[in-house]
């Protein structure tokens, strides 16, 4: 910290500039926002979110929350009980058991710099906000009268305030934001409240530079070309880099919420480019953005007039007689539609493997997005779409940081408007903050139909086209990756897919997430995946008798993928982009996946 010496004549003259400056930022932005006031979507977000008194009559039997005494009671104590302790060891600092109560705590990484422990003061913020906290997460058990999930609710709105309200996020209880501001002389607070204010007008919070990386130059630069392009998505054929490839060719269906060049980073992470290299023919599907065209596009849009037909125009650009398909995330959970439909329909024989990214089918136990589903979510969403079409992308983005909200929120919060630190080149969360535009009736219907309702599992619960769907029809050999620690898809709801395919699966269980998870390229020696030859009833059986590999699943999928993919053939005719009888429209990565 620095030095108590008085400021002089041209400190205070500097600070007083640095003040004025930040109230003339606030006053322009405010003079900005008060011109757009009035706009229709302010007043329907307004309308869309109930008061706390209107909730049980919009929402009969929405419950009401009680106290166990005896756990309140003992809650209470132990509170009182941690705070007498908590104050012992601050009169009496290096006093016994101080280390001992406080070392699972120090590993916070909040709060790891050396600064939250050498300054006393700090010190006590510090500790203090990590006992109530602890208390306030403890006291949710005490909660009663309640379904479990309903409890969930409570316990995850209660990690979110309670990370929202931690000192690290504030700058006058934050030593490194102190420190920083009096280094700089106030620019950092200046530069950080620039931030703020631009993120507020774009009305999401940024990651990473905005300006480090352009499609087609240094991100989604696996060379290809659009051979079709339909008012759903556009069909990527990438360019061959071996003589002969495999007969049976590749199709990607990746999920519609986000942009497809997840799977294209870079050159040395893209699975794209890899899968080229290993002599598949691959094409890419790329969706469109949704915008007030789409506002009555459905589930059956997704599947019959963008999977089914994806499917059927490779098969007859290379005259053969079947597809492997990759479906991920929500395009996995559509991907098992469009093979129980194919099925039905007798036409299995088009599709001759499937491969699942982190894809659920059975929603029962679907993680912490399932407390996002409910009525008063529903009319929330409802009324964001109202009268455009399409749900902003946006929302979907805030849903996911808030899931991992200390490190996708909190964390950018305190180094971007606090410290004032350059946002950093990364391409992984300039993807993720490339968000996209939902069509407002198949997201309403999704989240309904699966989440809430969980009918994709019932044999006939959902139709496509008018056919009746069953999964337990669907014969189509299957790989099934799942992430270990993935908080969006997690494995133990992706794992029930093998509860319901008829047809021979193997599953996988890859180390890291939703995204690291999948996009780990075996050069990058990183994390580790699991098999299971024998048959296991449960993912805790699977576990039990799993195989631990080093690095990559992608080779073990390679092996997998071979078996389905017939004999090599030569690269030549439709084999090249825009050589067959479908012409190249434009390079990859295309154009559609540049509209917002």
């Amino acid at each position: 910290m620095a030095s108590s010496h008085m400021p002089t004549l041209e400190d205070m003259q500097h600070w007083t500039g640095v003040l004025g400056r930040a109230q003339q930022m606030m006053l322009e932005y405010a003079a900005t926002q008060m011109q757009r006031a009035g706009e229709e979507g302010q007043e329907k977000l307004a309308e869309a979110v109930p008061t706390p008194d209107q909730l049980p009559a919009m929402f009969p039997g929405f419950p009401t929350m009680t106290l166990d005494p005896k756990k309140f009671a003992k809650a209470q104590s132990d509170f009182w009980e941690d705070s007498l302790k908590l104050w012992t060891r601050f009169l009496n600092p290096g006093g016994e058991g101080e280390d001992g109560e406080d070392a699972p705590r120090a590993k916070d990484r909040r709060f790891s710099a050396p600064q939250w422990q050498d300054n006393p003061i700090f010190d006590m913020i510090r500790q203090s906000y990590l006992m109530i906290a602890d208390h306030m997460l403890r006291s949710v058990d005490a909660i009663d009268g309640v379904d479990p999930k309903q409890k969930e609710k409570v316990r995850f709105a209660t990690q979110q305030f309670v990370d929202a309200m931690s000192p690290s996020n504030f700058a006058l209880t934050n030593p490194l934001v102190l420190e920083k501001a009096v280094e700089t002389k106030g620019q950092s607070f200046l530069k950080g409240l620039e931030h703020m204010l631009a993120d507020l007008d774009k009305g999401q919070l940024t990651h990473t530079d905005p300006d480090a990386f352009k499609l087609g130059e240094n991100i989604a630069t696996t060379p290809g070309k659009v051979v079709k392009e339909t008012p759903l998505y556009q069909l990527i054929q990438y360019e061959p880099t071996t003589k002969k490839v495999f007969e049976t060719p590749l199709i990607i269906f990746p999920p519609w919420i986000n942009r497809f060049y997840i799977l294209d980073l870079n050159e040395k992470k893209s699975f794209v480019r890899w899968a080229v290299a290993q002599g598949i023919t691959v094409f890419m599907v790329s969706w469109k953005s949704a915008d007030e065209s789409m506002a009555d596009v459905t589930q059956d849009d997704y599947i019959i007039g963008g999977q089914v037909d994806a499917i059927n125009t490779v098969r007859d650009l290379l005259d053969v007689p079947s597809v492997n398909a990759i479906g991920y995330c929500v395009a996995g959970t559509t991907l098992a539609m469009t093979l129980a439909w194919l099925a039905a329909e007798g036409e299995a024989d088009k599709v001759a493997s499937a491969t699942f990214f982190t894809a659920q089918v059975d929603f029962s136990d679907a993680g912490d997005l399932n407390l996002f589903i409910d009525d008063i979510q529903a009319k929330l969403i409802e009324q964001l779409g109202e009268g455009q079409g399409y749900l902003d992308g946006r929302y979907m983005a805030a849903t996911f940081n808030l899931l991992r909200g200390r490190d996708l929120i909190w964390n950018y919060v305190v180094n971007n408007y606090l410290l004032g630190e350059d946002y950093p080149a990364f391409d992984l969360l300039h993807w993720n903050g490339d968000t996209t535009n939902l069509p407002a009736k198949w997201h309403q219907d999704y989240l309904r139909d699966f989440y809430r309702d969980n009918r994709l599992v019932e044999p006939g619960g959902l139709s496509v086209d008018g056919v009746p769907v069953d999964l337990t029809r669907v014969e189509t050999p299957a790989y099934v990756q799942a992430g270990r620690e993935d908080h969006i898809a997690p494995p133990e709801s992706v794992w029930k897919i093998t509860e319901h395919f008829a047809g021979p699966l193997k599953f996988v269980l890859a180390g890291s997430g939703h995204i690291a998870g999948v996009v780990n390229p075996p050069d990058a020696k990183k994390y580790q995946y699991w098999t299971n030859r024998k048959r296991a009833d449960t993912l805790d059986d699977f576990v039990a008798g799993a195989k631990e590999t080093p690095g990559s699943w992608w080779p073990d999928w390679l092996d997998w993928l071979a078996g389905h993919s017939g004999e090599q053939v030569a690269v030549k005719g439709a084999r090249k982009p825009g050589k067959g009888k479908l012409k190249a429209l434009e390079d990859a990565p295309g154009s559609y996946v540049r509209t917002r």
